[in-house]
């Protein structure tokens, strides 16, 4: 592979952030993300993938948020995954390179981002790793990808109900979904418990709550374990989860 220069870019900021959250990065791995950081800023020249450039950001809001999944006790690096609204890659393509057997699957809605991912994907060498473009809700439908996965994870804005149906359906029986948040995250915690009980999860999540280090970033992870099949009834058809979401 020939490697891409990433102007600006500190492989050992990096490497000392990751060590704050118990994370090791060996030289290649390092290589891998000042690759990975280059790709991003060359490819958001032609579309919108992220608003955040600075490497130093990218460092803290994209890299080491993504590899903070870590913090749940329910993350192992040899899992079936799948990053519903993985968007650029986050936090799939950092957790790919820090943990190669990790299998993974990168799911968008948007045909450009599957693009960019799959350039990601064949440059950075990541053998494991698959892009499907597709809405959350026909995954969840289709034979191929319901109930499939170890996990399913989402770092996105929607809130946890929402974000519950398009996951919960994808993981096994005794596997779990991971939903990335910000740190003030007890009110959409509340309201989402019925929802995702009836989605097969069980009634106590587990709740993560941290600071990127070195910034006042709060950030969460919450851990929903499924005990039972989803019912064949969700997720309801594309839009709906959104527009009227579980109560």
């Amino acid at each position: 592979m020939n490697v891409i220069t990433a102007t600006g870019f500190d492989r050992e900021a990096l490497r000392g952030k990751a060590s704050l959250i118990g994370i090791e990065l060996s030289d290649n791995m390092c290589a891998k993300f000042a690759d990975y950081y280059r790709l991003l800023i060359s490819w958001n020249e032609k579309m919108n993938l992220t608003s955040i450039t600075d490497p130093d950001e990218v460092i803290n809001k994209h890299f080491i948020d993504s590899l903070a999944l870590v913090k749940s006790s329910s993350f192992r690096g040899d899992l079936s995954m799948i990053d519903v609204g993985t968007g650029a890659g986050f936090p799939g393509i950092p957790l790919k390179i820090v943990f190669p057997a990790l299998r993974i699957t990168l799911a968008d809605s948007l045909r450009k981002r599957i693009s960019f991912l799959e350039e990601a994907i064949k440059v950075l060498g990541l053998n494991g790793a698959d892009a499907v473009h597709s809405r959350a809700e026909d995954l969840g439908r289709s034979k191929e990808y319901r109930e499939k996965y170890d996990c399913a994870v989402s770092r996105a804005v929607a809130r946890l109900n929402v974000l519950a149906e398009y996951n919960l359906p994808l993981v096994k029986p005794g596997g779990c979904f991971f939903a990335m948040k910000g740190a003030d995250v007890q009110d959409e915690l509340s309201e989402s418990v019925a929802a995702t009980v009836r989605l097969g999860a069980s009634k106590d999540p587990e709740l993560a709550v941290y600071s990127l280090p070195g910034t006042d970033y709060g950030r969460s992870i919450v851990t929903f374990k499924k005990i039972k099949n989803t019912p064949a009834f969700y997720p309801r058809k594309a839009g709906v989860p959104s527009k009227k979401p579980l109560v």
